[in-house]
């Protein structure tokens, strides 16, 4: 068991779906279009929305031979102090590399801030680092007993934490977070549930939180049930879901989605691609209704449907599983967009 847990603990530090990435951003892994600007244009610039451990941007560089600027934020400033070390000189001379502590949501900001006037290739991988889960102590695992904050970045800087939600808003609110951003089926039992152990205590903790969860919901919706056939069709803690919609509740991440989509078109170059990597279906029916909106506005939508990870990958990498990507090309736009 331990080598397992040693295993997939060490999988989540692999970029997901990397050599498809690579063959869709980069101009020598596209399908030759003459009349394609970035195919002709020597100056490219990639944008890393989610940096993380830079994976997907070392890879970036190093396929490009270093010849491509790079922008790369994050809102932990771990990461990007960490960025800075290991990707600062594997540019080739004359190229920028702009790191910057920022949600995506804001990265017209950024460009204005760097005179950039717009980008080549454009990154979201909305998934977790394992640097996120495992070591922020701000709760976001229900693996280990942590303050119940849920905050990407500083915690001062958000309006509310997985704590002030548990234990401030009203039931009906709290079910509603679980069931709108979780699409948890219990979610009205595990929000009573809440409630009824606020009264005598403050919910203090991830691991007080999963318990509550996993003593509100039915045995067979429990890991630990005992019964062989139940244990086998159930395979995830009870308590993922409600923990997926307290940190989307708090970053408020769909909304910062729907931003970086729109900022993120807005600032392509003509040709240029914009790639998004979603985990669960409340990402991915945004970016596949966004694509669909601008296609009729003469975008090309690349992708007719998602790009998932192959067996191996999936072998190697347990985090790849839900991973869907979707990728679209600002082209033969109308003056107006």
């Amino acid at each position: 068991m331990q080598a397992d847990s040693q295993q997939t603990e060490a999988s989540i530090h692999e970029p997901v779906l990397l050599h498809e990435v690579l063959r869709m951003l980069l101009p020598d892994g596209r399908r030759a279009i003459s009349d394609n600007p970035v195919s002709n244009r020597t100056d490219l610039w990639y944008l890393d929305g989610t940096l993380g451990g830079a994976g997907h941007t070392r890879a970036i560089m190093a396929a490009s031979n270093g010849h491509v600027n790079v922008i790369g934020l994050d809102q932990d400033t771990t990461a990007i102090d960490r960025a800075r070390i290991t990707l600062t000189g594997k540019l080739e001379e004359g190229r920028k590399l702009v790191l910057e502590c920022e949600n995506f949501r804001n990265l017209d900001k950024v460009l204005e801030k760097h005179g950039i006037d717009g980008v080549d290739m454009i990154l979201l991988d909305l998934g977790f680092s394992s640097d996120e889960l495992e070591n922020s102590g701000r709760g976001f695992s229900f693996q280990r007993d942590e303050p119940l904050l849920m905050t990407m970045g500083d915690p001062a800087k958000h309006l509310f934490t997985a704590r002030d939600i548990v234990n401030r808003w009203n039931e009906e609110d709290i079910a509603n977070v679980i069931f709108g951003y979780g699409e948890e089926r219990f979610a009205r039992r595990i929000a009573r549930a809440l409630v009824d152990y606020r009264a005598k205590k403050k919910i203090e903790t991830t691991f007080e939180l999963v318990e509550i969860v996993r003593m509100s919901v039915p045995a067979f919706y429990r890991r630990d049930t005992t019964s062989p056939r139940l244990h086998s069709a159930r395979k995830i803690n009870p308590a993922t879901k409600t923990f997926q919609a307290l940190r989307i509740a708090v970053n408020d991440e769909l909304n910062a989605l729907r931003e970086g989509l729109t900022k993120g078109f807005a600032n392509l170059h003509l040709g240029g691609r914009m790639a998004v990597i979603s985990f669960h279906s409340l990402e991915d029916k945004i970016v596949k209704d966004f694509y669909k909106e601008k296609a009729i506005n003469g975008a090309k939508i690349i992708t007719k449907k998602p790009i998932t990870a192959g067996d191996q990958e999936i072998a190697e990498n347990p985090r790849s599983r839900s991973a869907k990507m979707r990728v679209i090309e600002k082209e033969g736009l109308r003056a107006s967009d």
